[in-house]
């Protein structure tokens, strides 16, 4: 009997120590450890680019780190660029984590936050090269990082941004380091480049803009690109155009993350396979907007699918 009561209580505690293991980070539904994985944007035919400010990464330590591998993961996406990489060592941490994606951290960006990559190493994407251009530009404290590669054979051209932050919504285009007019002047200097280098060809430029296309013409830091609709569209000017609850930067609200293609794309960006959305992560936690706040950014994802 004593035996018996021994055994009974011996699993008692262990099941109560079991119960004990509970943390604070928030996990998926009964058979998914995954709490993103319902959030996939990811399809085998498809391009997907996601672009994505990670604020000061990690902003949360390790804890940052595990959720940007389970977010990307799920999210599927064939490449994704990313701004203000703070740690090389944190984003080594992510790159291999990720088995089926090669990372490339950029070096050279002043205040200690860079722009990355992250892009799938099998399929039918294809990365040729990575470099960052516009070095000596003031307009751009952070250098743009291009990718240039292929999609299923059809070449096309990546750039990740981030440009000055701040402002009081005035363009002062007698003062150079007036935030809208460097901001202004970094638009004007990636139009040339594009024109320069990549006439022609299908470009796909993402980052965090830090402004936003919905201002007034004479105070639109994006105006060079709006009014040349036959050459440049805003992908996501429909998002800019339409609720708070649908843009990318809910603390404000604004929504400042864009995506600008070029007219050999505007096809595909008419196909009914396309798509450019928010990604709403916090959707998918627990704890909502507080626990993705703390844990991954103040900025959410935007993404396009398109066939190219």
């Amino acid at each position: 009997m004593r035996s018996c009561i021994l055994w009974i209580t011996v699993i008692a505690v262990v099941l109560l120590l079991a119960g004990c293991g509970a943390t604070d980070k928030t996990t998926a539904p009964s058979g998914d450890l995954n709490p993103f994985a319902a959030a996939k944007v990811g399809t085998d035919s498809t391009l997907e680019v996601v672009t994505w400010n990670v604020e000061q990464f990690p902003k949360n330590g390790r804890a940052t780190v595990d959720f940007l591998v389970e977010a990307i993961e799920a999210l599927d996406a064939d490449i994704v660029a990313l701004q203000e990489i703070t740690s090389v060592l944190d984003f080594r941490q992510v790159d291999t984590a990720l088995p089926g994606y090669d990372g490339f951290r950029a070096g050279s960006a002043g205040y200690d936050i860079n722009l990355a990559y992250l892009y799938k190493n099998s399929g039918p994407l294809t990365v040729d090269s990575i470099y960052e251009i516009l070095i000596d530009d003031d307009a751009l404290p952070r250098h743009p990082l291009v990718m240039q590669g292929s999609f299923d054979g059809k070449p096309f051209v990546t750039i990740n941004n981030h440009y000055k932050c701040c402002g009081d919504n005035h363009l002062e285009l007698n003062n150079d380091w007036d935030e809208e007019t460097r901001r202004y002047n970094a638009s004007l200097d990636l139009q040339a480049y594009i024109q320069q280098h990549f006439a022609g060809q299908r470009v796909i430029m993402v980052g965090d803009f830090n402004d936003e296309l919905t201002d007034p013409a004479e105070n639109n830091v994006f105006e060079n690109f709006l009014d040349d609709p036959q050459e440049y569209r805003f992908a996501d000017l429909a998002i800019a155009e339409g609720p708070s609850s649908g843009w990318s930067y809910p603390s404000w609200p604004s929504h400042l993350d864009h995506i600008l293609v070029t007219g050999p794309l505007f096809t595909a960006l008419e196909r009914p396979d396309s798509e450019v959305r928010v990604i709403r992560l916090f959707d998918y936690l627990v704890s909502g907007w507080a626990e993705y706040d703390k844990n991954l950014s103040d900025h959410l994802p935007v993404f396009i699918r398109i066939k190219p």
